[in-house]
């Protein structure tokens, strides 16, 4: 059968289309995650969770009892996909029926590769502001290069947000992390797929990140911003899930997979640079970002943010070589992701080397 066409004349239409999710949130959420694989009908856990999270995971495992069939302990960054086979191996031996991840980006990443592999259902506890909880993509790593693929059972199920999980994050990860969560909502302001509901959730979680995030590195102990904090990374979380990723993310792709860098830190330098370099050609999103930041220049708002940071704040105290951004915008140019301004690889070189 035919699909039906849009009238002439009508414009472009715009699809909206949410994933099916559970999500629970608010402070002590972590001692549902049990009922939660009970729910699902989980006879046999693999609980996923790397060394940060080992407390949460202690807890978790406890209140599984019997369900806990197995734990892996070594998410890594970009998700390797040794490191996946390594965990699937375990999920296999163990004869898990769910599995459930606890951490950050790498913990959950893992857990969506070994699902993606196993077929078993997740139950994902984000402990940082990363949004992968609530996208259908998944982005792996092999012999230095980092490939997507976005597929709706990729996403999981249920997602478990207990504030009191990010309470201990150190200052320098919760600005980084945030500003990873950050990136994810401006990039959804000027992404060809935006709709009217994701443009107001990507402006509520702006608003909400920058004006949460001051709060919480002031008095990193206190609740309740930590709790509007990840709130507004939910909803950027929800943002990426919908809109297509452009320049800002396959540079953190690209860079991530090719030199094996620290995921957040890479979003939140890069992150005023492709503000800088796309915004002249997203007026609706620029003029959105002006009238949250209160500035006629969003991105140096933005870049204040980012430079505050107490660790690297450029590409090459990361170890990224000068002589390799080139190399890297030719990786862009060749295979761009959309994008409001056409990406060149002398652009894209002038950008990487504002950002080294």
């Amino acid at each position: 059968m035919t699909p039906p066409q849009a009238p002439v004349g009508a414009g472009q239409v715009q699809v909206h289309e949410m994933l099916p999710a559970r999500v629970l949130i608010g402070p002590g959420a972590v001692r549902l995650v049990a009922g939660e694989a009970a729910r699902l009908g989980a006879r046999r856990v693999l609980l996923v969770a790397g060394p940060s999270a080992a407390e949460a995971a202690g807890r978790v495992a406890g209140d599984l009892g019997p369900r806990l069939a197995a734990r892996f302990g070594r998410p890594a960054p970009h998700t390797p996909v040794a490191v996946t086979a390594e965990a699937t191996a375990v999920a296999e031996e163990a004869g898990a029926d769910c599995v459930v991840a606890i951490g950050g980006g790498s913990a959950i990443g893992l857990a969506k590769a070994v699902a993606a592999r196993t077929g078993i259902p997740q139950v994902a506890v984000p402990t940082t502001y990363s949004g992968s909880e609530m996208t259908p993509v998944l982005g792996e790593t092999e012999d230095g290069v980092k490939t997507t693929r976005r597929d709706p059972a990729l996403a999981p199920g249920t997602v478990v947000y207990d504030p009191e999980l990010t309470l201990g994050m150190p200052p320098g990860l919760t600005r980084t992390s945030a500003m990873n969560a950050l990136a994810h909502a401006v990039e959804a302001l000027w992404a060809p797929d935006a709709t009217m509901v994701t443009d107001a959730l990507a402006a509520e979680s702006v608003a909400g990140i920058l004006g949460a995030l001051p709060e919480v590195l002031d008095e990193p102990s206190r609740a309740e911003p930590r709790a509007r904090l990840q709130s507004a990374a939910w909803l950027a979380g929800i943002c990426l899930a919908r809109t297509r990723m452009g320049l800002h993310h396959q540079l953190a792709h690209v860079l991530g997979g090719a030199f094996d860098l620290p995921h957040a830190e890479l979003h939140a330098m890069l992150l005023a640079h492709v503000m800088a370099f796309n915004l002249p050609a997203a007026p609706a999103a620029a003029s959105r970002l002006s009238g949250i930041t209160g500035s006629d220049d969003p991105a140096a708002v933005v870049a204040r943010l980012a430079r505050a940071h107490d660790g690297p704040t450029r590409l090459s105290e990361l170890g990224v070589p000068r002589d390799a951004l080139p190399a890297m915008a030719e990786r862009v140019v060749d295979a761009p992701y959309p994008n409001p301004r056409t990406p060149t690889t002398a652009g894209v070189t002038e950008l990487l080397a504002r950002a080294w």
